[in-house]
């Protein structure tokens, strides 16, 4: 089975539940301060999950294109990946709540049932289920064991030796239950990969058994509490059943097609083309394994990333800060793994060409955006490739590696800090983060220690602040159309509780005279207390009505579309498509100022700017 096979049954088969198809999002989230990448299926759904009806119903299911950087390091063994796509598939609400339109919500029974069916089912995936094991959340202080999942997957004929009951840090969303929020027990599917029958104990710790599966259910919010002593002791938050409860699944695309093909996920149908072309340049040998085989897949795997990243209808260019410090560090430490198969010829463009050959049609994305791919790698792998020669050179000659002189090779040869651990590691000196974070600061770098939290994922922030600047945010991009001209398109925006960050289409610098007008126009709106109108309908009928989104974003079939006008003229104001949250007029939002208003990129520019009062 292929990729394109398993990523289009895994939609027909869902779709047969009364699942609506919904588009993959943009790696770039829009207003998810907590992560610099979308890396789960559910980040776009946050609102949704939180209580907003979709516009698809309460089914839905998605593939979903993902990023994850928290275990970068471990890229180059046989599982781990840095983008991969995410087949999930999402229940909004429990099987009491109709959606309107004849599809309640389904909990713990229809997922798991149809989990199984999926994966066995000889018209699904066809996997034998003498091969498969699960694991449960075992119960604690804070919430019973999941006996409700046991007793699904014992009547589906899962024997008790293959259940494996598993604490919070394993089985439970997001994992160990440490941040408040809406969460809860999941359950994880496994699959044998190992030669000849599958042990009839199942053991999680053993690697060839790999997990393929997980189904999330989140049933409980997650509160601090206080006076609430049990026995004797304080306990300073509790665990309050959700009134809407989710289910949340996960498959990962490749490791799946691995597992079905029984091939190493870097020779599956769409990356094998990638080592091959690997192979050429370096004229070595996957096979060879080892070190050599290490190599080849850190580089199929950062170099697919970084294409994905500037591919992406919201793309971002390297940089020192935020995505664009991670898209430079994959591109780099692709480089210097080019360096040690002793490719010595700039090479990461040529990988991406074939990327973009392999993933094209079902990302037409790709080729819209080619060109900027191919030459954003072409000068970034320059543009290290001189300073990497000269830094190897300078690291040779040292007898010992600290956190200062980490800094110092960032400084004057653009080594990431993981680069510098990786070499000191090579040869066995250790380097402190500390150290080389105080100098980082001191330069008003990105300090790793500082934006730990971006890399774990988490629910966007839905604070009463943070809802008054996505409405402003929703006006700003209509005074700027209205004083700068229609050419003005929304390229992306991030909202946190202290600013509202928005770059848009526009190739010259605004003047005092044009921001001022900005703001009076939005300031104008506010305080006309004006309703803000959210429908739910067709995404041609929207279009027609004259909505707008963010430009080169793709849309689902049906849409939420937010209106802010003004009753006594029938003027639109603003109309857009969007998920939400908003206010519900106008007033409620308090004084629009901008803060700062600069270059983003070529051709595009950004304003900060808040609310107060």
């Amino acid at each position: 089975m292929t990729s394109d096979e398993l990523r289009q049954k895994y939609l027909d088969f869902f779709k047969s539940k009364g699942h609506v198809v919904i588009p993959s999002t943009s790696l770039i989230p829009e207003n998810d301060p907590s992560v610099l990448f979308t890396t789960a299926g559910m980040h776009p759904l946050v609102p949704y999950l939180l209580g907003e009806r979709h516009p698809g119903g309460r089914r839905l299911v998605s593939v979903q294109k993902c990023i994850r950087t928290g275990d970068i390091d471990e890229v180059g063994d046989d599982v781990h990946l840095t983008f991969f796509e995410m087949l999930g598939n999402w229940s909004l609400g429990d099987p009491s709540e109709s959606d309107g339109i004849g599809r309640a919500g389904y909990f713990k029974k229809d997922a798991i049932t149809w989990s199984y069916e999926f994966l066995t089912a000889k018209e699904w995936l066809g996997l034998d289920p003498l091969k498969l094991a699960v694991s449960v959340f075992a119960g604690d202080e804070d919430a019973p064991r999941d006996d409700e999942s046991i007793a699904v997957w014992k009547s589906l004929g899962v024997p008790e030796e293959r259940i494996a009951h598993l604490g919070k840090n394993d089985n439970w969303w997001p994992a160990g239950g440490k941040n408040p929020g809406p969460q809860g027990p999941d359950t994880e599917m496994f699959y044998w990969t190992g030669t000849g029958r599958a042990p009839a104990v199942f053991d999680p710790t053993d690697a060839r058994w790999v997990e393929i599966w997980n189904d999330v259910f989140m049933q409980y919010d997650k509160q601090p509490t206080t006076n609430n002593r049990q026995q004797g002791a304080e306990k300073q938050y509790q665990f309050i059943p959700l009134k809407q409860k989710n289910v949340d699944t996960g498959m990962g695309l490749e490791r799946t097609t691995a597992v079905i093909t029984g091939t190493d996920m870097f020779l599956i149908d769409t990356m094998k083309p990638l080592i091959q072309v690997v192979e050429e340049l370096s004229l070595k040998r996957y096979s060879d394994g080892g070190e050599i085989a290490r190599a080849m897949r850190i580089i199929a795997d950062h170099v697919r990333s970084a294409a994905f990243i500037l591919g992406d209808e919201r793309g971002v260019m390297p940089s020192n800060t935020r995505q664009g410090y991670i898209l430079r560090r994959l591109i780099r430490r692709a480089v210097r793994y080019g360096k040690s198969l002793g490719i010595t010829v700039p090479f990461t463009a040529t990988v991406a060409s074939t990327i973009i050959e392999v993933y094209g049609e079902a990302y037409p994305e790709f080729q819209k955006n080619k060109a900027v791919i191919i030459e954003e790698l072409e000068r970034e792998e320059e543009r290290f490739g001189v300073a990497l020669d000269r830094g190897l050179r300078e690291f040779a000659k040292l007898t010992a590696v600290d956190g200062k002189v980490a800094f110092d090779l960032y400084q004057s040869y653009g080594f990431p800090l993981e680069l510098t651990e990786e070499l000191a590691r090579e040869r066995g000196f250790t380097v402190d983060r500390a150290i080389f974070e105080t100098e980082f600061q001191k330069h008003q770098e990105l300090s790793r220690t500082a934006s730990a939290g971006q890399f774990k994922g988490g629910l966007t922030d839905h604070s009463g602040i943070v809802v008054r600047l996505h409405t402003a945010t929703h006006l700003l991009n209509a005074a700027l159309r209205q004083v700068l001209g229609d050419h003005v398109w929304q390229k992306g925006s991030n909202i946190t509780a202290e600013r509202t960050r928005f770059d848009f289409s526009h190739g010259e610098k605004m003047t005092e005279e044009q921001k001022k007008k900005v703001e009076e126009l939005v300031n104008g709106w506010i305080s006309r207390d004006l309703m803000v109108e959210k429908k739910i309908l067709p995404l041609e009928e929207a279009r027609k009505s004259g909505a707008i989104g963010v430009f080169g974003e793709k849309y689902p079939d049906t849409v939420s579309m937010y209106t802010i006008a003004d009753p006594a003229t029938g003027e639109v104001i603003s109309r857009e498509f969007c998920g939400g949250p908003h206010v519900t007029h106008t007033g409620e939002i308090g004084t629009f100022k901008i803060l700062k208003e600069e270059a983003s990129s070529a051709g595009v520019r950004r304003i900060k700017a808040t609310v107060e009062g």
